[in-house]
């Protein structure tokens, strides 16, 4: 099964294609990059406001990104973390990014994973996931972020991969705001009450 760009990517996502990016080298940078896809996705009306994307932990390259397609793609698994991990195995042509002989991996993300997202991370291979936007800000705008257990950090953690979170977090929760303001659809929104 090949999982390709242009069958889940909007078109403007070849803007930022691997082959077109340089290194980058912090943390903050490669959130930065994670926050910019979010809101673009937002500004072009292509999808949610969640960006996503794997980069080699140590040299800081550009693996993958993705970004939400949930409504776009009529597909409840087109969020940006699972199209990026996706997206980073068919090109690196292996199930596990943290197979023998490969470099390490990370997924850096506009927002915390949701119970989906989170479920797919340790069997994605990374190393290390870094979260801008929280859940309880995803929530705060409609979203239903799922069943996700309240120590997933712990969780991962003790699967070997760390978790850093809340970076660049006010910038990733005004992308969210955005799209409210925008009257992005908030699909799968429950009245949990």
């Amino acid at each position: 099964m090949t999982f390709l760009p242009e069958n889940i990517l909007p078109d403007w996502a070849q803007d930022y294609s691997p082959e077109r990016q340089g290194a980058l080298a912090t943390t903050e940078e490669r959130m930065r990059f994670a926050i910019e896809l979010s809101q673009r996705n937002v500004e072009q009306g292509s999808g949610g406001p969640f960006g996503a994307a794997i980069f080699e932990s140590e040299t800081g390259r550009l693996v993958s990104l993705g970004v939400n397609r949930v409504v776009a793609a009529n597909c409840s698994l087109a969020h940006a973390e699972m199209t990026a991990i996706a997206m980073a195995q068919e090109r690196l042509g292996v199930y596990d990014l943290g197979g023998v002989g490969l470099a390490n991996h990370e997924l850096v993300t506009s927002c915390e994973p949701c119970a989906m997202c989170f479920g797919a991370i340790p069997w994605s291979g990374v190393k290390r996931v870094v979260c801008a936007a929280t859940v309880e800000d995803a929530q705060a705008i409609g979203f239903d972020e799922g069943p996700k257990p309240g120590d997933w950090i712990e969780q991962l953690t003790q699967r070997g991969i760390k978790v850093v979170t809340e970076v660049l977090r006010p910038e990733a929760a005004a992308v969210l705001n955005l799209y409210k303001e925008k009257s992005g659809q908030i699909y799968n929104g429950r009245d949990l009450s």
